[in-house]
């Protein structure tokens, strides 16, 4: 049977919020909506990892450099490397792992 999940659309931008949409043995993809000016603080990825923009503009820390972020941009980054990330709208996005 097919499902449509709308979660991602219907999620209201309150500080830091993380869903897990999937998690397999194989993948696992998170939806992260940060309101503007909340911060997703300091951590590490377990796995390496994709991020998707899907709206707004969130900026991107990771080995001392900052990467500015916007809808519909793709950004790899490794596992175990410490992030953080920051919005500088309300933004959401994917982390694909």
């Amino acid at each position: 049977m097919y499902t449509v999940n709308s979660s991602i659309k219907e999620t209201k931008f309150n500080g830091l919020q993380i869903s897990k949409l999937v998690k397999t043995e194989a993948l696992e993809i998170l939806s992260i909506c940060l309101e503007k000016g909340a911060l997703f603080p300091e951590h590490s990825s377990p796995l390496d990892a994709q991020l998707i923009v899907l709206e707004g503009n969130i900026s991107f820390y990771i080995n001392n450099t900052v990467y500015k972020l916007t809808e519909q941009q793709h950004f790899s980054f490794p596992k175990n490397v410490k992030h953080w990330v920051t919005a500088n709208e309300n933004s959401k996005f994917l982390i694909i792992r």
